[in-house]
């Protein structure tokens, strides 16, 4: 079994298939509207030039997404 990781640690263009997220209840309802959940795969494609936010493809749709935001999601990389 791959080691898990937090969304902001997995390489770019490596798929992750969210294992939890674990933010308060505003932001997991924010991330949850971006189609972002449990066992659902996400691939971080590119990060902006200052290196935040970060741009991943959920469910054929490219959602940018704070650092901050992303090391409460935990992804196990495939």
């Amino acid at each position: 079994m791959k080691e898990k990781c937090s969304l902001d640690k997995l390489p770019l263009g490596v798929t992750g298939i969210v294992y939890r997220v674990n933010c308060n209840e505003n932001i997991k309802n924010r991330i949850f509207d971006f189609g972002i959940m449990e066992n659902s795969p996400v691939i971080p494609l590119f990060t902006s030039p200052f290196g935040d936010p970060s741009a991943y493809l959920v469910k054929n749709a490219v959602v940018a997404l704070r650092n901050n935001d992303c090391k409460d999601i935990i992804v196990t990389p495939e």
